[in-house]
């Protein structure tokens, strides 16, 4: 578009100040190649705002919220994973080696001296843990190695399926 056209098109929908306002209404009257375009742009409005809009049937509507709706539907959901959740587990996993490491340090028996031999006395878990609550741990793990197990190969199916 030219420079002509763009100044008549804000004049004429009114978006230009008020001083390109009066200076694009002397050129109208006075210059006859702006008062051909003017009359031309003003025509073409004209016959714009008469016209009806078309608009889509209801059942085209529908049509197309539908296929919408379907193709999101065939998106798999992504699980949003908390970042604090992350670090909990990590410092869980830090703190627990940490004592570990710690406690098997303070019962190294340094005073073996220099024989290439060091002696550690790893302690009895039957003093901590009973044999119910080890056998509902191991109990557990099954369960949830069979759950981990499940969710992999229920994956892979889809994948396949796909």
């Amino acid at each position: 578009m030219n420079t002509i056209e763009e100044r008549l098109w804000s004049y004429i929908d009114g978006t230009c100040t008020a001083q390109e306002k009066e200076e694009i209404s002397k050129l109208i009257q006075e210059d006859k190649e702006y008062r051909m375009v003017y009359d031309e742009l003003l025509s073409f409005n004209q016959e714009l705002s008469v016209m009806e809009l078309d608009e889509p049937s209801m059942p085209f509507t529908y049509n197309v919220m539908e296929a919408i709706r379907t193709q999101e539907a065939q998106k798999p959901l992504k699980a949003a994973i908390d970042v604090r959740i992350i670090k909990v587990i990590a410092a869980f996993f830090i703190v627990t080696i940490s004592v570990l490491l710690i406690y098997t340090i303070a019962n190294v028996n340094w005073s073996a001296g220099n024989t290439s031999a060091v002696e550690f006395k790893i302690p009895s878990i039957k003093n901590y843990i009973s044999k119910s609550a080890m056998q509902g741990f191991i109990f557990f793990d099954v369960v949830l190695a069979l759950y981990l197990l499940d969710g992999y190969l229920r994956k892979r199916n889809n994948l396949k399926t796909m």
